[in-house]
């Protein structure tokens, strides 16, 4: 038999409006009431219904975040960042992964909708934000993480992608190489193809320079791996000798292939480079050159404006926040 909140109450010998004092504002009741309701409730192993109050209260303590490949160290650290922030405000995080895929993505924001949590973090699959918007028009905020809009209907918090493509496949052509490969996941992910956007505006700064699209299924090892085995497969006068990949999954799969094969060398034959500038980056077969982004800050930021639409919806504060990428140089691009 499940205890009440009235066993708790006649237990310590107080009132029940004073056990929903101790468990919702402890700093209203004397300490030592406190210490003896939270005995009775020790005692009788009472667990307090939380569901029952985010119906009387109308919102949970929660914050749902739906990220679109939770086994990227990119993203489990946007996770831990908004985690992070979350808890100082005594809030909770609830993770969804959409595996790039929007039907994923749609039955997550159902649910959270459902679950009635303060607001929703996403990192979306495509560009349509049609569940995105129903879901802020019934009243829950929605902040776009890793991605932003231009006509400033949601707030968001996102790197320049298209400057980070930029960077990167300038820090190939400024190495001398000329023939260079994009390996892409789903051009249908707005962040694949500003990074693209990038690469390709400095490739056209160098007339004698070419750019090849290979566009992957996904944005995982295995895909990037395929890739690679793909160019390894190539005469070696046909392949690239240089490879930008959208991501450093992409990038690690390349290399374990280019590594498989003993006439494909990296840097000498074709030089690397990822972004995102995973953990692991700095540790695979030959360090990995990369994009960083501030996963963390990103999360930890995501949340904090996220609290400020709380308090002051469409207020003044910034609602698009934009990080600068960083170029980190490691031996997959250095002679």
């Amino acid at each position: 038999m499940s205890v009440s909140v009235k066993d708790v109450a006649a237990a310590a010998s107080v009132s029940v409006g004073t056990v929903s004092n101790v468990l919702n504002r402890p700093d209203k009741v004397a300490p030592a009431t406190v210490e003896k309701v939270h005995a009775a409730i020790a005692e009788l192993g009472f667990v307090r219904n939380d569901a029952a109050r985010q119906l009387r209260a109308g919102r949970s303590r929660s914050i749902g975040l739906v990220v679109l490949d939770v086994g990227n160290p990119f993203f489990a650290a946007i996770a831990r960042g908004a985690e992070e922030r979350a808890a100082e405000d005594g809030m909770t995080v609830l993770l969804g992964n959409s595996d790039e895929r929007p039907d994923r993505e749609g039955a997550y924001l159902d649910l959270f909708r459902e679950q009635r949590v303060n607001g929703v973090l996403v990192s979306p699959t495509t560009d349509d934000l049609v569940a995105l918007e129903r879901l802020r028009d019934g009243g829950v905020p929605v902040i776009l993480v890793d991605r932003e809009v231009h006509d400033g209907s949601f707030p968001s918090i996102a790197v320049d992608d298209v400057e980070g493509g930029h960077l990167a496949a300038s820090h190939l052509l400024a190495a001398g190489r000329r023939r260079l490969a994009f390996v892409a996941g789903p051009l249908s992910i707005r962040q694949v193809r500003d990074r693209l956007d990038g690469a390709r505006r400095a490739v056209a700064e160098h007339p004698d320079a070419v750019l090849e699209v290979i566009e992957m299924s996904a944005l995982t090892v295995l895909q990037g791996r395929a890739a690679g085995e793909g160019i390894v497969a190539r005469p070696a006068a046909e392949r690239p000798d240089a490879v930008f990949a959208a991501n450093d999954l992409l990038a690690v799969g390349a290399l374990q292939a280019f590594s498989l094969m003993a006439d494909v060398r990296v840097p000498d034959d074709i030089a690397l480079i990822g972004y995102d500038d995973i953990d692991f980056a700095s540790a695979t077969v030959v360090p990995l050159s990369s994009i960083r982004q501030p996963a963390h800050l990103i999360g930890y930021t995501a949340v904090d404006l996220l609290l400020r639409e709380l308090a002051e919806p469409g207020g003044e504060h910034d609602r698009a926040v934009r990080f600068q990428p960083e170029l980190v140089v490691r031996e997959s691009t250095a002679r």
